[in-house]
Parts: C-alpha cells; structure tokens; sequence
C-alpha cells in the first residue's frame, strides 16, 4: 500500500504540468500561490490565477493520499506557517523527485547557537558555553536572517549559551519576527522576568522552551551547576505564561533524572504549559565527560514507551528528539494500542494507519541536515547542533552550503551501502540519532547505541 501511494504522489507532483509551475518558481513565489488558493491573497496576473487553481488542485490530491482531507488542508493553509513549510516541501519534489525520507530545498528549522555567554555550568552542555568566541556583528546577523529567509527556511530558533545574555538577541528576533519566521528561543529561563516575559510576547516570539531538568532543585541545580537554577527557571516559565506565551520546557534523560521524568510531566499539566520535549542525550561538548549517565537500551526503550503513553493520553503533547519514538508511536498504532504519531519532535499527527506510515517515512525521523541545521555564533553552519562538525559557514552563502555539502547530502541518504541502518525496514521512520552515533563512535553511519529497534528487529546482539 505504501509503495502505491508513493507512486500516486510521483504521478501527482512529477506531472509535466506540476513541474512547469513548481520547478521554475522559488519558495516564496510557491507560498504566494497557496495564499491565492484559499483567498487570503489576490492573483496579480491572469498567469498568477491559473497557477493558483492548479496548485490547488496539486496539494488537494497528495493531501488525499495522506488522509488529510480538503477542509483540514485549507484550515492548514491559512496559516502562514504551514503555508511556508509546504512551499518547502513543494519545492523540494520539484528539485529532488519523492524521496524517501523527502529531501527539502531548504531546512524546515534552523536552531541559532546565538552566543556563547551563559549563566550556568550545565554539565550536559553540547556548546561548552561559557567561554569567549568570535561571533558575527549585528549586521551580519541580519543578514543571516535574510539569507534564511530567501531560502524559504519555515521556523528559527534562537539557543546558546544563553541567548538573552546577549545584547544583540532583542534587536535580531524582532527582524526575524518581522521576516514571518516560526521564531522561538531555547533558554535556561533564569533570566526570564514580568519585564522581559512581556518584552518577549511584544516583539512577537512564537514559543518559548526552558530547560528544566527535574521536577525539584535538588536535581536540576546540581546538573545545571549553579544553586537556585531551578527556582529563577519555574518562575521564567511562569512569568511567560503569565504573558500569554506558548512555553514548552525541555528535559535532557539522564541515569539521575531518568524516574523523575514522570513528576516533570505532571509539573507541566500542572504549570499548562504546551508540551514537554525529553533530549535525547548527547556525548558532545561537556557530555562527552559524564557518558556514563546515559540510559542503556533497556532504559531508553521503557522511556520512550512511557513518553507515547503519556503524550496518547492527551493532556500534555509529550515528544522525544529521539528518531526511534516515532517508531514507537507507528508500532502502537499499528497494534491499536495508539492514536497518534509523532514524526517529529516538535509535532503530532492523527490519521488513519496507512497515511500514517507513509507520513512518519516521508518526514523521516532524524532530521540532522536534512529537515534542520544548526548555525554557530561565528556563523559555521553544522549538520546538527549536537554535531561538532563544520560543513560551511553563512558567508560562503547559507543556501549553497545547505544544497552543496558532501556532509548534508551523505546524510540524506539512508540507502548508502555503509549507513548502519540500511537493512532495518523503519530505517525511513527512524534512521537512528545521528549525533549519538558520531558522539560514540565518530561515524556518522553508525548505529545509535541506544537504539533498542536494532535488537529487536535485527537480532543483533547489544
């Protein structure tokens, strides 16, 4: 069924007349045409017009395919968000063809390391911030943003070190807030007062993430090493409710907090924050020293396994940046055990099985240089923020490194002979952290080794 469907959306999107239309216009000019489909905007041409009407007709029938139905399409297309990312999405089949995992023009999400001055001492920290760098000027921070935005990139996320600490940080979220970016920040929330809380919601910032570690200080100061971290955070997540802000708080599993995860959930209904996203945790930067906090397979499968039944209940959304939960969330499905997917980590779906599958496959779980990047304060452009490895830097032209890279593309290929996943059958779905897997062993093919797909499907021994 799903090899049908994938060739339903190839005669769909590789008709001559889609690819007439999609092939020659840039992301923006596609989003335009979506605005014209559901009438938020005017055709200036009559050109303009019959484009619309067959790009209506396009996106109506894939959506089909998926199970998405034409009046969910429509309520998707009137936000601009969705808008962009499907533009995204469009001009990536007309460039590469259906792929599997899809393959994009240009990343959905680019996470900002911002800068490399912070607060805390967290032990986990994949930045090793603290220290001084270079970092680009003001200017060339606007330019980053609008070499981002020509590029048709959906959503940005501004992280660290401490993002708030820098001086910079106000002027540039407001430009990209002004350029119709999804923009976010990823923040410790020790410094989140009333004032800046409000600033915050003023400038237009779409979500706000705080760390928080543990559901009582006693855990989350010592891993983030400084006494009352925990304490200024709670009231940084409170303060940003109190203004109306979309807050979600972000817990890195470790051995010391790993059966405390349950009372961080409960903390967040609690709090009515929006979701809960649970890192999986990384060997780099400072991580590299404190391996042997790390969750073995066994503790990793009973995680994710709560983590889906927590976010089925439907309280709280509940995400895992593990690729392997979305494999955990199709299984359950498949089981009747489940009603939702989570092909990323940032997002849940309900739909009927078949459409599930085939979009968990297309989204493709881990997203490292293919669905997002990272983006250093000295503007070195990496696969992965917890993926030490440089593939470019914004001055070389932020587009031409993201499409060019033998890095990015190696990435993107999860039938390459040496990818160690090639023979497991949800290597699309899935295709194993890759960041985990050059943490440990320096090869970006290699297994996660926290995989426990990989015992069960494949038999191998652990």
């Amino acid at each position: 069924m799903i090899s049908h469907i994938i060739f339903s959306l190839k005669k769909i999107m590789g008709s001559p007349i889609a690819k007439s239309i999609t092939k020659k216009l840039n992301p923006k000019s596609i989003e335009r045409l979506l605005s014209i489909c559901v009438g938020i905007a005017n055709p200036n041409s009559i050109t303009e017009k019959m484009n619309a009407k067959i790009m209506s007709k396009l996106t109506k029938e894939a959506a089909k395919k998926f199970g998405i139905d034409e009046e969910l399409l429509k309520e998707g297309l009137r936000d601009p968000y969705y808008r962009r990312g499907l533009a995204n999405v469009i001009k990536g089949i007309a460039e590469f063809g259906i792929t599997l995992p899809q393959k994009l023009y240009a990343p959905f999400l680019v996470v900002w390391n911002f800068t490399y001055k912070c607060n805390l001492k967290c032990k986990h920290c994949y930045a090793n911030a603290g220290r001084e760098g270079d970092e680009l000027k003001l200017e060339e921070k606007f330019d980053v943003v609008d070499q981002l935005d020509d590029a048709g990139v959906v959503a940005l996320s501004f992280s660290g070190g401490e993002p708030l600490l820098h001086e910079h940080f106000l002027d540039v979220v407001k430009y990209s807030v002004k350029k119709g970016f999804h923009t976010s920040i990823a923040t410790n929330g020790t410094l989140i007062t009333p004032n800046v809380a409000k600033r915050l919601k003023e400038i237009g910032v779409d979500y706000v993430e705080v760390s928080l570690d543990a559901s009582k200080p006693e855990i989350h100061d010592v891993f983030r090493g400084v006494k009352g971290a925990f304490s200024k955070a709670l009231n940084g997540i409170k303060n940003c409710l109190n203004e109306g802000l979309e807050v979600g708080i972000a817990t890195t599993s470790t051995k010391l907090n790993l059966y405390d995860i349950p009372n961080i959930i409960d903390l967040g209904i609690k709090l009515r924050v929006r979701r809960i996203v649970v890192f999986n945790f990384i060997p780099s930067g400072r991580g590299r020293e404190i391996k042997n906090l790390d969750l073995d397979v066994n503790e990793m499968k009973w995680l994710l396994e709560y983590l889906y039944d927590r976010l089925d209940e439907g309280k709280i959304q509940v995400f895992s940046t593990s690729p392997t939960y979305a494999v955990v969330a199709v299984k359950r499905c498949e089981q009747n055990k489940g009603r939702k997917i989570a092909p990323t980590h940032f997002t849940e779906v309900c739909l009927p099985t078949e459409g599930a599958l085939i979009l968990s496959e297309f989204i493709g779980g881990c997203g490292a240089g293919r669905l997002y990047c990272g983006i250093n304060p000295n503007g070195d452009i990496t696969p992965c923020v917890f993926m030490p490895i440089i593939v470019g830097n914004v001055k070389d032209g932020f587009l031409k490194v993201w499409q060019e890279s033998e890095i990015l593309n190696l990435l993107r290929d999860r039938d390459n002979e040496r990818y160690a996943c090639k023979d497991c059958e949800y290597r699309y779905i899935c295709g194993g952290c890759r960041a985990r897997a050059y943490g440990y062993y320096d090869d970006l093919l290699a297994f996660d080794p926290g995989c426990h797909i990989r015992r069960e499907v494949l038999k191998v021994t652990l």
